[in-house]
């Protein structure tokens, strides 16, 4: 008959043995590495410091590799959850696009056990959308064309008169509706909901004079240092490294619109735990400021700023005396009223 009493060497293995079993139980359930994990973001610069700043945190931290395509597109994201056939791990997604996303159920949640967001301010956390960086949309042209009065708001760039040359606005609704309001005297505070007649109707007045629509960051920049336009909407960013180049080119923030740039994990994407765990290098105080000091987009975790260059402060979309003269463009209200925007919108550009 076995002895029902148990020495004390033999209780201490059996507390060791149940005291680890957790740790043992959570390394079991880390599922095994990835050759690669695949970020889908926009290209040029914008890829280029996501993978500079995250992309390296995150191979460091796990050895996994990163590689980067490009573009992001709510419609692929789209046809690859529904098809079951995700090919992105993280993606970037635009603001109004994003809230779309999440709508239609197309992201995972993010987890926070991995994710920690306890340094973000409460309403930048959102269950599906991390937000990395802040960027405008800004008036940007050329210095040595406007070397006397230069255009600094959206009525200026209206004002084909007291600012000739050529003219170049996005090639979608957004921003553009926000841009024709505050050219006809609407105060920032009261942007939203859109007048979307009244925006149309200033449209009017302006589209003559516009020699392209572009679709890209890198189409305006470079209409502008080819000066193929002498005025632009642009992201900031891309304008600071274009001025980096040597590019005689200015920025005007009154009447920037302020943007999130989200990242998301697919709902069905093929390594989710290491995905979140992206996600958390994408958080990382001296990551956001790597990524901030090549693209002038800061991140919100607050510990940040101590390692961005203090030389950038003028440049950066969330100084104080960058935001007081901005506007934060209501993701929420594109995506209720982006569909029939859309459709008048391109009604309209081909008229």
């Amino acid at each position: 008959m076995p002895n029902k009493k148990m020495d004390r060497r033999g209780f201490l293995v059996s507390a060791a043995a149940v005291l680890a079993a957790p740790a043992v139980l959570r390394a079991q359930q880390v599922p095994a590495k990835p050759d690669r994990l695949i970020v889908n973001a926009s290209g040029g610069d914008m890829g280029n410091a996501v993978l500079d700043a995250y992309g390296q945190v995150f191979t460091e931290r796990t050895g996994i590799p990163v590689e980067m395509t490009s573009p992001h597109d709510l419609g692929k994201l789209r046809a690859m959850v529904e098809s079951g056939n995700v090919e992105w791990d993280v993606t970037e997604i635009s603001g109004d696009d994003g809230r779309i996303a999440v709508e239609r159920g197309l992201l995972e949640p993010i987890d926070e056990s991995i994710v920690d967001l306890s340094a973000y301010p409460a309403e930048a956390r959102d269950p599906y959308l991390l937000t990395t960086s802040v960027y405008s949309t800004v008036l940007a042209y050329r210095s040595d064309v406007f070397t006397d009065a230069k255009p600094r708001t959206w009525a200026d760039f209206w004002d084909v008169e007291a600012f000739p040359g050529r003219r170049s606005l996005g090639g979608g609704p957004e921003d553009n509706l926000e841009f024709a309001l505050l050219a006809d005297g609407v105060q920032l505070a009261e942007l939203y909901p859109l007048d979307v007649d009244r925006a149309f109707r200033k449209l009017d007045e302006i589209r003559p004079h516009i020699t392209a629509w572009w679709d890209s960051g890198a189409q305006h920049v470079q209409m502008l240092v080819d000066q193929e336009v002498v005025l632009s909407s642009a992201w900031n960013g891309r304008i600071f490294n274009a001025v980096g180049k040597g590019h005689p080119l200015e920025i005007s923030w009154d009447g920037s619109s302020l943007h999130r740039a989200y990242f998301a994990i697919p709902r069905g994407a093929p390594n989710l735990h290491w995905s979140q765990q992206f996600l958390a290098a994408m958080t990382d105080p001296q990551a956001q400021a790597t990524f901030a000091n090549q693209l002038v987009s800061p991140g919100l975790n607050p510990r940040a700023a101590e390692y961005v260059d203090p030389t950038l402060a003028p440049y950066l979309p969330t100084t104080p005396e960058n935001m007081q003269v901005s506007f934060w463009q209501d993701d929420l209200w594109w995506s209720q009223h982006m569909a029939e925007i859309k459709n008048r919108w391109q009604r309209w550009i081909l008229g």
